[in-house]
């Protein structure tokens, strides 16, 4: 019998959600979303996912995944949320809201698991990066298939801030620039990665990733570099991989 669980993607500017099968990695409904609150208190957003849950009707542990550091539940940073989510106990705040066993993690790890374990990571050892370009820039480091978790390195310094301060898929848009404008940024960012860690592989996620097609002939890097199999899914999909460790 297929375990399906529930997984939601809690993203500076969106909340997705989609129920998984995590025996295959396949999306057994549609991805629903709905905006992120602002501001984006805990309550407010857990108020949001409440719509999701109820679109999505399932039962088991619901899995989470929240754009920052989280460790051992606790919520540590808060870039690109509110404030208010630092110190929070997030798997206990959504626990007590569902009435479900739940797990939070980082939303970059948890869209990296899903690429490592059913998407374009399956079966890769050596240095494995996935990078989720949106809001910010999310990063999951793999090393032969294992999680290092928290890397957080859209949040290096590159030319004198924020690395997703120079480019993130948020900057293209709120700046207007064309492909090979913000792929040079990209390619500035990779090569900064690079000499950091020497990945064998890096993957490139986030919404923008479905239109690789378009902008993969500009990229530039000593390293391989994928697609995301999942585009915008793999937050949703990983979060409910990392669920079904509570069965």
């Amino acid at each position: 019998m297929a375990r399906r669980l529930l997984g939601i993607d809690f993203g500076g500017s969106s909340i997705k959600a989609g129920i998984v099968d995590v025996d295959t990695g396949e999306l057994t409904t549609e991805l629903e979303s709905v905006p992120t609150p602002q501001p984006s208190a805990p309550g407010a957003v857990v108020e949001a996912m409440r719509a999701l849950v109820e679109m999505l009707p399932s039962t088991g542990p619901i899995g989470m995944g929240y754009p920052g550091v989280v460790k051992h539940a606790r919520v540590r940073t808060a870039a690109n949320v509110d404030a208010s989510w630092l110190g929070v106990d997030a798997a206990a705040l959504v626990e007590h809201a569902f009435g479900r066993r739940a797990v939070v993690l980082n939303d970059a790890d948890a869209a990296g698991i899903a690429e490592m374990q059913w998407g374009a990571g399956r079966g890769r050892r050596g240095v494995v990066i996935m990078l989720t370009f949106g809001t910010g820039i999310g990063s999951a480091l793999f090393l032969d298939g294992r999680l290092v978790p928290n890397t957080e390195l859209g949040h290096v310094e590159l030319r004198g801030a924020d690395a997703e301060e120079w480019a993130s898929a948020r900057v293209r848009t709120a700046l207007n620039l064309d492909w090979p404008t913000w792929i040079a940024r990209v390619n500035d960012y990779l090569a900064y990665m690079h000499a950091l860690f020497w990945p064998d592989l890096f993957i490139l996620g986030g919404a923008v990733s479905a239109r690789f097609d378009e902008f993969a002939p500009l990229l530039r890097s000593q390293a391989e570099i994928r697609p995301a199999q999942f585009t915008g899914q793999a937050g949703v999909i990983g979060a409910a991989l990392a669920a079904a460790e509570l069965l």
